[in-house]
């Protein structure tokens, strides 16, 4: 009497009720099951259907650029997205910067075990979607498993890589004295998105996280306005953060203007309530730019005509200062300074 079943027969992937087990990362044939049911599936291209431990890109005229992030954010689910969309637009946007088109994407897991395969899958389904929608395709990547208690559900890893134009060149070091900086719309979003889950707090007006895959605004103010020196998102240590790196590489000072700081009121409400400063707040979604001051006005417009930027505005400007110190103008009519940060204001935020 036979069983009926086929020899070789592998049980699907039970993503209701199953959990990570650690053969998932063993690599053996369960983890061959994971990778054809779950990534395969939702990352299937060309490249990755090869079945390689690595992908061959074709690439077009111009200089390679590789950016690598790792994702730690917890919750791994907040209203604006997950870790697996997160993962995406953080590492596009990096490649993104330096005016550099995004070819493709590598993809790291760190999973532990016990984690739910359903919660996985809304990961991963949210990663696919993020590339597709960016157009960029995961071409290769890697599973590992840690024993429960010894990881925190999930961990990814990715890698980006783009190709600059010819004789574009964007960098932290090129800011001048009288160059202005732009900010793409209002800060803060998705900092106060994670720390009002953690914290259990509830707004009337709801705070989602601002991340987004950033290169094609970033191709439309570059086609238009090709003075642009340098661009930056802020992410961990916020604005404050990301003007202290740029006047550090640039040897120069900035000042900007606090009432000219897009900040949504429900965020700034968020902020008091926490002990926050906003200008220390990550964002995912934001980008700060500085140009000449007679393209400033041309770089605004073309920023508010997309809708990634259509709150930009124009915060402050560069200033002549060996030291580096970055300053805000305050609505009472002061000065002080915005520093380093000391420590970590939101840990696990990205």
């Amino acid at each position: 009497m036979t069983s009926g079943v086929k020899p070789g027969y592998v049980r699907p992937l039970n993503f209701r009720r199953g959990s990570v087990e650690l053969a998932h990362g063993g690599g053996g044939r369960a983890m061959a099951q994971l990778i054809d049911e779950l990534f395969m599936a939702a990352f299937d291209n060309p490249a990755l259907r090869k079945g390689n431990d690595q992908a061959v890109v074709e690439t077009p005229p111009g200089r390679l650029v590789v950016a690598t992030d790792s994702h730690v954010v917890s919750p791994l689910f907040f209203p604006g997205g997950n870790i697996g969309s997160l993962a995406v637009h953080g590492t596009i946007n990096d490649v993104a910067m330096c005016g550099a088109r995004p070819l493709a994407l590598t993809a790291g897991f760190i999973l532990e075990e016990g984690y739910p395969l359903a919660d996985l899958r809304r990961i991963v389904a949210s990663m696919a979607e993020a590339a597709s929608a960016a157009g960029v395709s995961v071409v290769t990547g890697d599973t590992k498993v840690v024993e429960r208690g010894k990881g925190d559900g999930v961990f990814i890893n990715t890698t980006g890589i783009g190709v600059v134009p010819p004789g574009l060149e964007l960098s932290g070091d090129r800011a001048r004295p009288g160059d202005h900086v732009l900010v793409s719309g209002p800060i803060g979003d998705h900092g106060v998105a994670i720390m009002s889950l953690r914290e259990s707090l509830g707004f009337e007006a709801p705070i989602t996280s601002d991340s987004a895959a950033l290169h094609e605004l970033v191709a439309a103010m570059l086609d238009e306005v090709p003075q642009v020196r340098c661009l930056r998102d802020p992410t961990r240590g916020g604005v404050a953060a990301t003007l202290n790196e740029l006047s550090r590489q640039s040897g120069v000072g900035i000042v900007i203007r606090e009432e000219a700081l897009p900040i949504r009121e429900a965020v700034d409400a968020a902020c008091e309530l926490l002990g926050l400063d906003p200008l220390y707040v990550a964002n995912e979604g934001k980008l700060l730019a500085i140009c000449p001051p007679d393209a400033s006005e041309r770089l605004l417009a073309v920023m508010r005509a997309h809708p990634l930027g259509s709150d930009a505005a124009l915060i402050g400007e560069v200033i002549e200062d060996s030291h580096g110190f970055v300053q805000m103008e305050t609505a009472f009519g002061g000065t002080r300074n915005v520093d380093w940060i000391a420590g970590e204001q939101l840990p696990r935020i990205c």
